[in-house]
């Protein structure tokens, strides 16, 4: 059990003032070895940061956030606003989510991906972070080892970390798209591997595998009896001749040890609305049910209301948003290699560029010198009023996630101001 001094932590004074008024001056806070150990999320801290100073009137351009620009569609909003007025939605609903919303679920899964599943596979969850943390909390023992692709979403480390498992991370680069191969795989893979996490197209670098690569990978999992937590949330985002491949549609033999993830955050522009989702087998679906019940009961009624309506609504303004970061995606990574220091692959998929900046590393920059992208994120910030995530977020220092999830003037003068800036990089 670790312990904090409620003096000298960093709580905001409103919480800090309720411990003086509830503990002796000297008493600790008793918080857990478990939960003091997670890192706070990098990617919401700087978008938390960036908002704080753009209210008080700075004007900083947020290239951190995870989220579409757009609002979310007009018919999502009227059925949501339609079933508040519903008394129907006003009590508990089932923990699992609403029964018609699960056959959404499974209805849609088929539309999208091929992914043949039955309702009873379904658990809605509180967005797609809550059906990743109880994926591993259902599945995972502790010392566990789950190999991990990096860059990697920083969630995955830090929720199974919960489950005391351990992340066995396997590392790509931009010589390889940010891909790793089966061999990479294999070489990290140990008696204790239980379980691998893939994500395609993938946060932070927009990587997305070929089909022959994915069926490979779930080929792979299945003859070494591996879990695959396949996290599919950016499915829609795709560019170019990139394509969306399912794994337990390309690789049948992995589908009885798949957690297929998603929600709408991403694809319809609903991240507020925190709605995600799990298809499993219907033996794991129901121990994570178990588990929500006692953790957060239902979803947000009025939310699986939007959601239901969002699902079984056309796609057309996913197919403008798509139209929309393809344009953005293409003028973002030509700006950005055209600042000397930077280099940025093109992505195939997701509104993320991860540009590697390790030429930049050494340097000075108004005076000071950036030995990571860490510092450099910083400096950034104070100097360019610029936000970005550094690679130390996602497992790979020395390069920085950008979203180009922003309208076009800002992500405009938001490259200039950096392109300005390192520009005075004396090395």
């Amino acid at each position: 059990m670790r312990t904090i001094n409620p003096a000298s932590s960093t709580q905001d004074t409103a919480t800090t003032a309720h411990y003086d008024e509830h503990a002796l001056p000297d008493e600790p806070l008793r918080i857990s070895d478990r939960v003091a150990s997670l890192a706070e999320s990098a990617t919401l801290a700087v978008d938390a940061k960036a908002k704080a100073l753009k209210s008080a009137g700075h004007p900083v351009i947020i290239f951190g956030s995870g989220e579409p620009d757009f609002p979310t569609p007009p018919h999502v909003v009227e059925a949501a606003v339609d079933a508040c007025r519903d008394p129907r939605h006003h009590r508990y609903s089932p923990s699992g989510g609403l029964p018609e919303l699960k056959e959404a679920i499974a209805a849609k899964t088929y539309r999208d991906s091929g992914y043949r599943v039955d309702a009873a596979q379904v658990i809605v969850t509180n967005g797609g972070k809550q059906a990743i943390y109880q994926a591993f909390a259902a599945l995972l023992n502790p010392l566990d080892e789950v190999i991990v692709p990096a860059p990697y979403w920083p969630t995955y480390p830090e929720a199974i970390s919960l489950a005391e498992a351990v992340s066995v991370p396997v590392l790509a680069d931009e010589t390889t798209g940010y891909r790793v191969t089966v061999e990479q795989l294999e070489r990290a893979r140990t008696e204790k591997t239980t379980m691998l996490v893939f994500c395609s197209p993938a946060n932070p670098t927009g990587a997305v595998y070929s089909r022959d690569e994915i069926q490979a990978i779930g080929e792979w999992a299945a003859e070494h009896g591996l879990w695959v937590i396949c996290d599919e949330i950016y499915e829609h985002m795709v560019y170019g001749e990139a394509e969306f491949h399912s794994l337990p549609v390309v690789a049948p033999a992995a589908r009885e040890r798949c957690v297929v993830v998603n929600g709408v955050a991403k694809s319809y522009a609903m991240p507020g609305w925190r709605v995600g989702w799990a298809v499993a087998p219907v033996g794991l679906t129901t121990a994570m049910t178990t588990l929500q019940s006692h953790a957060t009961s239902n979803v947000c009624n009025i939310a699986q209301i939007a959601t239901l309506a969002a699902l079984t609504g056309n796609l057309h303004a996913v197919a403008t948003m798509r139209d929309a970061f393809d344009r953005r995606r293409q003028l973002i990574v030509r700006m950005l290699n055209k600042i000397d220091g930077v280099d940025c692959p093109e992505p195939d998929g997701a509104f993320y560029v991860y540009a590697s900046v390790k030429d930049l590393l050494g340097t000075t920059i108004r005076g000071q010198r950036i030995d990571t992208s860490l510092e450099l994120a910083a400096l950034l910030l104070d100097e360019a009023e610029v936000a970005v995530v550094p690679g130390e977020a996602f497992g790979t220092p020395g390069y920085l996630r950008l979203s180009y999830a922003l309208h076009d003037d800002d992500l405009i003068e938001g490259i200039e101001r950096i392109g300005r800036l390192l520009a005075t990089a004396a090395r």
